[in-house]
């Protein structure tokens, strides 16, 4: 997605400046073109020779400088940007771009971009809920620029509290999903991921192994394409992807009301998780003491959230639920799809090697009512971006 783009960073006058030499670097690994400008305030903050040997270009600060690169040098560079991503973005920049001030070389460049803009505002709590510094976010958001709200915690200054600007990571995510092609743009989607805890007593419950990396990667893929998506979560470990709307639950129940409840609003749903069959007929309220000799746990079955939603689905929703299998794969998929009233089904085989919990990869086929596509071996985000390809195939098609 990176490879070959050109990316130009407005770094400002914030202790955070010290942040974007991690993300110049992290965007020069995955290829990308990278450009570096600042403000003469940024400069008291970070040495503009740390950007140049990390990027291999020169930072430019100066709006006169006559050793440039670049014709015209804030025109020229201006139409050769992907994404113009402004951080840490001190109010005072934030200011003058919201009011189409350019009297140094950022603002001078931003204001002749024409491609994504995107402001990660870094500064004091109050500095940042100031109604001013609030309105000119506003005016920024209506012109279409992307303002990434700051992260909470320890400031520089002491405060604890809004201000911080996100880790490079997240601000790298912010770029891929500006470059990504929004074909999804004005669906909603609903994926649910991971495992469910059901429980024995307050200490125990059954569980599996699920990890959600595939759910997660789906909801991710899906954002970036520009759905509105709502993840329906059990526990995992896994960083939840930006712009994500988050729902976690435990247990199958909490799952089955949650998907419930915002089921009738959504596009395409995705069933992802790893949703136990059975609980515990009773749960004990008291940790269950050990004794001599075996023991036993009555079960009963948990809803089925997939027949479910087969059986009371809205005009125009297209369904995709998951089969994990250790035989008969093809044969068991297929009765689930048709049993169930769904679309399509993304089957694995757990023995399989790189598929199954917990892994980067996965090995999948895909299974609709007209037909059957193996995918080979592949990192989970990429297949869930095959898995997408394949969902919007379909759904322009029954829903044009």
């Amino acid at each position: 997605m990176l490879a070959g783009k050109h990316i130009v960073l407005g770094v400002t006058g914030s202790i955070a400046a010290y942040k974007i030499a991690s993300l110049a670097s992290m965007l020069v690994k995955k290829k990308a073109d990278v450009t570096v400008i600042m403000t003469a305030n940024a400069t008291n903050f970070i040495n503009p020779v740390t950007f140049e040997t990390l990027t291999g270009h020169k930072c430019l600060v100066d709006t006169f400088d006559r050793n440039f690169e670049f014709q015209v040098e804030h025109v020229s560079l201006a139409k050769q940007t992907d994404v113009f991503l402004v951080a840490p973005a001190s109010a005072d920049v934030i200011a003058r771009a919201a009011h189409g001030i350019a009297d140094d070389m950022l603002t001078t460049t931003l204001l002749a971009c024409t491609c994504p803009k995107i402001f990660a505002p870094a500064m004091n709590t109050n500095m940042y809920r100031n109604p001013i510094v609030q309105d000119n976010i506003k005016t920024l958001t209506g012109y279409g620029i992307e303002v990434i709200a700051p992260a909470s915690g320890y400031l520089a200054c002491g405060d604890t509290g809004e201000g911080k600007m996100p880790e490079p990571e997240v601000l790298c995510e912010y770029i891929v999903k500006a470059l990504t092609p929004k074909d999804m743009t004005g669906l909603k989607l609903l994926v649910t991921a991971g495992p469910t805890q059901e429980k024995i007593d307050p200490v125990r419950y059954i569980s599996n192994h699920s990890s959600g990396k595939m759910g997660y990667a789906i909801a991710r893929a899906a954002m970036m394409r520009g759905a509105d998506v709502t993840l329906v979560s059990g526990k995992v470990s896994t960083e939840p992807p930006i712009g994500v709307r988050v729902v976690p639950v435990v247990s199958a129940a909490d799952m089955a009301q949650a998907v419930k409840e915002a089921a009738d609003e959504q596009d395409i749903i995705v069933k992802a998780a790893a949703v136990a069959d059975y609980r515990p007929a009773s749960a004990a309220d008291e940790k269950i003491k050990k004794k001599d000799g075996d023991m036993s746990v009555a079960l009963e079955r948990t809803e089925d959230i997939l027949g479910y939603l087969g059986a009371h689905r809205r005009e125009k929703q297209f369904l995709c639920g998951f089969s994990m299998e250790t035989e008969n794969l093809l044969e068991n998929s297929r009765a689930k799809l048709e049993k169930k009233n769904i679309d399509m089904i993304v089957a694995n085989n757990l023995k399989q090697e790189g598929a199954g919990f917990g892994t980067d990869t996965n090995v999948v086929t895909l299974l609709t009512k007209d037909g059957t596509e193996k995918l080979p071996l592949m990192g989970k985000d990429e297949v869930a971006d095959k898995v997408l390809d394949h969902i919007m195939a379909k759904y322009t098609v029954m829903y044009p």
